[in-house]
């Protein structure tokens, strides 16, 4: 088994098919969207490859060590970048392409419309997982 992170960025990424930002969604759009991303976690607790998962909200800092003794630099209350990552989710699959597999079923959550976003996920194996190739 190998442990991938699945990260959902909404600005910093290749645009999604259905690309109208979640601000644009109905409430009841957000909560088919939500109910996607349970309901796939729940599926992978069935198989056991679920691992964790978070939304994230959409303000963070960047915190910076500079130096003995001193306070820590930070860049303010928001991130001096155009990337927003808005959630992940750990997997822990038998292969990459199990990891492939289930990033495209994550990519089809709802959006505006009830259409599948079809949005871009980033997949990264932890450090020291070695990727399975099946031929």
């Amino acid at each position: 088994m190998a442990k991938y992170l699945l990260l959902k960025h909404y600005r910093g990424a290749p645009a999604a098919v259905n690309d109208v930002p979640m601000d644009k969604w109905t409430p009841e759009e957000i909560s088919a969207h939500i109910q996607y991303m349970n309901d796939f976690a729940t599926r992978l607790e069935g198989t056991g490859e679920y691992v964790d998962g978070q939304a994230l909200a959409p303000t963070g800092t960047f915190v910076r060590y500079d130096g003995e003794g001193q306070p820590p630099v930070t860049d303010g209350p928001f991130a001096e970048t155009k990337d927003l990552i808005a959630g992940w989710m750990v997997i822990d699959v038998d292969s990459y392409e199990r990891a492939v597999e289930l990033a495209g079923q994550l990519s089809a959550a709802p959006g505006a419309g009830g259409r599948p976003i079809h949005e871009w996920l980033e997949l990264r194996p932890f450090l020291g997982s070695h990727r399975t190739v099946t031929e």
